[in-house]
């Protein structure tokens, strides 16, 4: 689905200062940033670059230091710890490199967990959860636990935990990092699929073979954005440097 121009997501000006023993580090420093509704946007740079601490604020897990952030045409830089909470809850998927899931609770009930959370009813939450399952493909694995899955699958029903609750949008920390390429690659296809259907995505990455999945690369360097790039280009870069996706593609495979 193509992005219709509607911003999600604009930072103003964002600026984020840590202080530790009398430094001060900044880790962003004035960044400027549009997410369109049903834009697929990767987020890549260095070690350090501030891409973390970028995807903390969209995700509301922290706050800039300075500038402004709205989220679905709502200021959402100086809301309190409640408001946040039920933000994220209802408005936001996260999908981590680490899956976070809970040991000791079923595939089904670390997918209903953020629906629990809402107060929704048992029959409206199971349907929910049977949906996303399978979206990703994971339906006969629900009575199952994490350490019974591969990492690939534990990312899977991660990515169903992020959708379940229908969010504005869907936002990855490196979800490909603790995945070998046939995963990595199989898991990019999935987050393909969900913004073919609709889905906002802002995915931070380190490595641009994912990168070239997006609509569009945004690279960080000290905290700065130095270069915008669209789809096209990212694909050019990658020939010149020697990896052609669909040979890479084959030997991949899929899972």
């Amino acid at each position: 689905m193509s992005a219709n121009g509607t911003p999600v997501i604009r930072l103003e000006g964002v600026t984020k200062v840590f202080f530790t023993d009398e430094v001060e580090t900044h880790a962003l420093a004035g960044v400027h940033l549009d997410i369109r509704n049903g834009e697929f946007v990767s987020i890549a740079g260095p070690s350090g670059c501030g891409k973390s601490t970028l995807l903390s604020i969209l995700g509301l897990l922290d706050s800039p230091s300075g500038g402004s952030y709205i989220l679905n045409g709502k200021p959402a830089q100086n809301l309190n710890l409640a408001e946040r909470a039920r933000i994220r809850n209802r408005e936001i998927g996260f999908i981590f490199q680490s899956f976070n899931l809970i040991g000791d609770l079923s595939v089904f009930e670390n997918v209903e967990l953020p629906l629990t959370y809402r107060g929704m009813g048992a029959a409206e939450r199971k349907k929910r959860v049977q949906e996303a399952l399978e979206r990703v493909g994971m339906a006969h694995r629900m009575r199952h636990f994490p350490s019974q899955l591969s990492g690939g699958q534990q990312q899977r029903v991660a990515v169903a935990r992020a959708i379940v609750g229908q969010p504005l949008i869907l936002l990855a920390d490196e979800p490909t990092g603790n995945l070998d390429s046939v995963n990595g690659e199989a898991v990019m296809s999935l987050l393909q699929e969900l913004h073919r259907n609709g889905a906002t995505i802002c995915m931070v990455t380190h490595d641009p073979r994912f990168a070239r999945h997006a609509d569009r690369t945004i690279r960080l360097f000290d905290g700065h954005v130095v270069e915008e790039e669209e789809a096209g280009r990212a694909e050019r870069d990658l020939v010149e440097s020697g990896f052609v996706a669909e040979h890479g593609d084959r030997q991949r495979g899929t899972v």
